[in-house]
């Protein structure tokens, strides 16, 4: 059995800001990634990030994850483990993972979970047809893969991501029919609306899918009008042929690894499902496990990123590995967190972390 100092569950944005904390306060970190390529979220962004020069502003997703790769790479206790599945966390903090057919445990000192969501799906007759996929898999096709998914699509849900990824879908050629959203509103930025409309694409609000059909695949998509009590109006249908339905309806955090530890869970509306409770330093219910990232609520990749590198400090400072300059760190990026949570778009965020701390 290997002992390590800290061990970070998961390669994206906030397991990589993990990792470079922690190993920056000098603390030996394993970092193990499910996917044979780190990055997680990042790698398929290929849109330029918002916020500040400290969250990466202008720099492209796919660009990010290089800069923090490189930073990682600089430390010398840092061992990365791609390929590698954590499965379980035991009750004396044994890991056990398993890469590429080989299986082995680990006893970490500190264990930082940032395994970030799941796709949500939506509940509609055929909802199981090929040519029906997540936002992340149409994304993971296109900017990692090259391959456009099919040729007339309709995108299902108006939040960011349902947006961003109907605009690169255009700009691969690919004929977006229409957005829609059950939701009377917009969920995303409307500056992302804006361009889709200019391109003139429709955006559907209080629509949502009745059916698919198709013989082998995907052929059309049936929507309808909701009234204001979310039921379906008769009459109002519309049908699209389509050969790819691209379903953004959103992520629920990935716990499970927290719910097998016994950490306190509790269901958070505005995060998306079930959540681990945490503290200022994101450390959980258990003292050896903190959390960084979509893992304890959706959010912006910029907020994981931070997170992470909370989670990264405070969980090297418990095993007595303090950064030279923590306090200053560490009052940073609460305060990048606060001005990321800012505003009337951060009243989810802010409602959930009242339910969600201990």
């Amino acid at each position: 059995m290997k002992h390590v100092e800290v061990l970070v569950v998961g390669g994206g944005p906030a397991g990589l800001c993990a990792a470079i904390s922690a190993a920056s306060a000098g603390a030996e970190v394993m970092l193990c990634e499910r996917s044979d390529i780190l990055g997680g979220q990042l790698i398929k962004q290929t849109h330029m990030f918002f916020g500040s020069e400290k969250q990466y502003a202008g720099t492209r997703g796919i660009d990010i994850t290089d800069i923090l790769i490189d930073q990682l790479k600089s430390f010398e206790k840092v061992e990365i483990l791609k390929d590698a599945n954590v499965l379980s966390v035991y009750e004396d903090g044994v890991i056990s993972i398993e890469q590429r057919n080989k299986y082995f445990k680990v006893r970490p000192e500190r264990i930082i979970i940032a395994t970030g969501a799941s796709e949500k799906s939506l509940a509609f007759p055929n909802n199981d047809m090929p040519g029906i996929y997540g936002a992340g898999a149409v994304q993971t096709l296109m900017n990692i893969h090259g391959v456009r998914p099919g040729h007339n699509v309709l995108m299902v849900g108006a939040g960011n991501i349902g947006l961003i990824v109907s605009y690169q879908l255009m700009q691969a050629g690919v004929n977006v029919k229409a957005i829609l959203d059950a939701s009377p509103t917009i969920g995303g930025y409307l500056v992302h609306a804006s361009k889709i409309r200019r391109m003139g694409v429709p955006i559907l609000t209080g629509h949502t899918v009745k059916r698919a059909d198709g013989i082998d695949s995907l052929e059309s998509a049936t929507i309808v009008q909701l009234d204001d009590k979310w039921q379906q109006v008769p009459g109002t249908e519309q049908t699209f042929d389509v050969d790819v339905m691209c379903v953004s309806v959103g992520l629920s955090p990935l716990s499970e690894l927290l719910f097998q530890s016994g950490c306190e869970m509790r269901f958070v509306r505005e995060f998306g499902g079930y959540v681990p409770l945490r503290d200022k330093d994101l450390k959980t219910s258990s003292d050896q496990i903190y959390i960084a990232g979509d893992v304890g609520g959706i959010e912006e990749a910029s907020s994981a990123m931070v997170e992470g590198h909370i989670a990264g400090l405070a969980a090297a400072k418990s095993i007595g590995k303090v950064h030279d300059d923590f306090e200053n760190l560490y009052e940073d990026y609460h305060a990048q967190l606060s001005s990321l949570r800012a505003g009337h778009a951060g009243d989810h965020i802010r409602a959930g972390m009242a339910k969600a701390s201990l």
